[in-house]
């Protein structure tokens, strides 16, 4: 019940419905970092198992019926998902949702984990999923982290890009990202800061062809300029250096947070229980997932919202993060 009472000390509504939100003549689009989406097992996580949220194959099951009811709820067009394990498990959330969906992803690098980003979609991409294999070095130039260890080089290990062609005559590049975690550690966010120089690097290519650009995903970071619901305040580079703002191709071009139309008190996606007592408390969201578009993309989005219909306590089978969601006019 605590869950309820923050939303309403928020401001968060506890009825919103994809009948309420959608616009007419809108296309829904949707981050959800739906936490270790693991059906088939993976031995070097141990998921499902002692190394993830999902101790057996039942409780992934189960978690995977949570995350199909709030797709179901929400009825996104493009939907991007962050700690999904493989096809296996989009297909199985296609089967749960919609066949209207059609799933895609393309292995990542990383093999600790074996979380990859995937992609459910009603609108075919126009491109097959590809990525980039480059790679930055770190400290960058200015980080903003105080990182004083040995450099090193960091790419993105879970990430996709790919593009929609004349969508309500729109050539739309696409990046569904998720990059490394612990936003205070100096160490990874020296690295999160050449991942972000990575992602930089392939956006101002799409800008400099005219392409409009959509990045999302589990940016593992803090928006300086659209702090969250409780004034989390970044200490990299990260979000400046994806939206244009700085790294080597500062200027080059501009996206926005979506987040910004959003009222402050409703800006959180995800819970950390720093306390460890298992029960959520309104110190403990902070927004780390993140929307970012060109401006033509912001002038025609007609809903926004943070969906946060569901409490977060230690046992639930519910994601630890909240869906971010898009509505555009086309």
């Amino acid at each position: 019940m605590f869950l309820f009472w923050l939303l309403a000390c928020l401001g968060v509504g506890t009825n919103i419905s994809a009948t309420t939100i959608t616009a007419t003549n809108s296309f829904r689009i949707m981050q959800y970092n739906v936490e270790w989406l693991f059906i088939d097992y993976y031995a070097n996580s141990d998921c499902p198992g002692n190394g993830c949220s999902w101790t057996d194959l039942a409780a992934a099951e189960k978690h995977l019926s949570y995350v199909s009811s709030v797709v179901n709820e929400l009825k996104p067009d493009v939907l991007n998902l962050c700690e999904v394990e493989g096809h296996d498990e989009l297909n199985m959330l296609v089967n749960e949702t919609s066949s209207d969906y059609k799933s895609y992803l393309i292995q990542g690098s990383d093999s600790s984990t074996g979380q990859n980003v995937g992609l459910l979609s009603k609108l075919a991409p126009s491109v097959n999923l590809y990525r980039t294999e480059e790679r930055v070095n770190y400290p960058i130039v200015n980080s903003k982290c105080g990182y004083t260890g040995a450099p090193g080089s960091s790419g993105v290990s879970k990430h996709y890009i790919t593009e929609f062609h004349n969508v309500g005559g729109m050539n739309i590049a696409m990046i569904g990202l998720h990059f490394l975690a612990f936003p205070t550690d100096t160490g990874r966010c020296a690295q999160r800061e050449a991942q972000a120089q990575v992602i930089q690097n392939v956006i101002a290519k799409y800008a400099s062809t005219g392409f409009e650009i959509m990045v999302l995903g589990d940016f593992n970071d803090f928006d300086s300029e659209v702090v969250d619901a409780n004034n989390n305040i970044p200490i990299s580079h990260v979000l400046d250096i994806v939206k244009g703002m700085s790294g080597t191709m500062v200027g080059k071009y501009e996206l926005f947070n979506i987040a910004a139309n959003i009222p402050p008190a409703n800006r959180f996606t995800d819970w950390w229980d720093k306390n460890g007592n298992c029960n959520s408390t309104s110190d403990e969201f902070s927004m780390i997932d993140h929307m970012l578009v060109t401006p033509l993309l912001q002038s025609k989005i007609v809903g926004r919202f943070i969906y946060a219909n569901y409490s977060e306590f230690c046992g639930t089978f519910n994601s630890d993060h909240y869906p971010v969601v898009i509505d555009i006019e086309l």
